[in-house]
This record gives C-alpha cells, structure tokens and sequence, in this order.
C-alpha cells in the first residue's frame, strides 16, 4: 500500500464543481492500494502517517505529528501511485488493487483515521476530483508498506 502525504496548510477536494471534501491545517493524504495488501497493512500504513514527526515545533524543528498538532487529514484514492513507468512512456497500472478491493482498503482505512480523533475529510472513490491545496514548507513525503508489513 502506498501513500504520499502532503503537510498542507489547507486543502479541498472538487468533484463536478462542489466541494466534497476540505481542511485547513493537516495532511493531504493520497493513497494507493496495490495487490496483496490488507487490511493489516492499511492499519500500519495509517499509525505511520499519525505518529509521523513533520510538522514544526516552536524552535523549527519537525517534531510534532499530524495529532500532535490537533490537524486533520484530507485522504483521496489515487491509483496513479502504482504507475510503473520502467517501460515505454505509456504508464501501466497492474499493480494497483482491482477497484473492488481497492474500495474496501480505502473504505476501511478512512473508518480506521476516523476512529483516531483525529478529523477526516475524503475524496469520493474512482470520481474525477481536482484537488487544490497549499502545500506548507513545502513537505511532500512518499510512504509505502510491502504486502510483508515491511515500511
């Protein structure tokens, strides 16, 4: 399972021209789920993106996690992060989930950042959705969990 977290000072998610999804200070939250993964796996990859340190203390320090900070988390499906660009120009997507089990990881990983306190806004699942946000530093960081657990 992939992710790639973007630290946004605000973020919003557009689908056909209404806004479904918005918030301020947090974490942009785009992620992939690939073959093999689990339920398991999405749980890792959550408890990783909470405790991760990348917002700044008083000194400047990236000390403070999304919970930490009181943030919140904007989480949009991306399948664009299975792209395997090794061949040609033309990106193949095999090794991202069939969309029946990708909605089902995406589903339960948002019940489970939900069930963390910490406040949840989401894309809509295989929408068309433009995505605005201010990305703060600007910190951009790719995580990804092996269908083994390993980070």
């Amino acid at each position: 399972m992939q992710a790639l977290l973007q630290r946004v000072s605000e973020a919003a998610v557009t689908v056909e021209g209404r806004v479904v999804g918005q918030i301020g200070r947090g974490l942009l939250v785009l992620v992939c789920a690939e073959h093999g993964d689990t339920d398991t796996i999405s749980s890792k990859l959550l408890e990783k993106i909470l405790k991760l340190r990348i917002f700044s203390d008083e000194t400047g320090k990236m000390n403070h996690s999304v919970q930490d900070i009181n943030g919140a988390l904007l989480i949009v499906s991306q399948f664009t992060l299975a792209a395997d660009t090794s061949k040609g120009t033309r990106p193949s997507f095999g090794r991202a989930a069939a969309p029946e089990l990708a909605r089902g990881l995406y589903d339960g990983f948002i019940e489970l950042a939900r069930q963390s306190g910490v406040p949840v806004q989401t894309g809509i699942f295989a929408a068309d959705m433009k995505v605005a946000l201010i990305n703060d530093g600007p910190v951009t960081i790719p995580l990804s969990i092996s269908p083994t657990g390993n980070i």
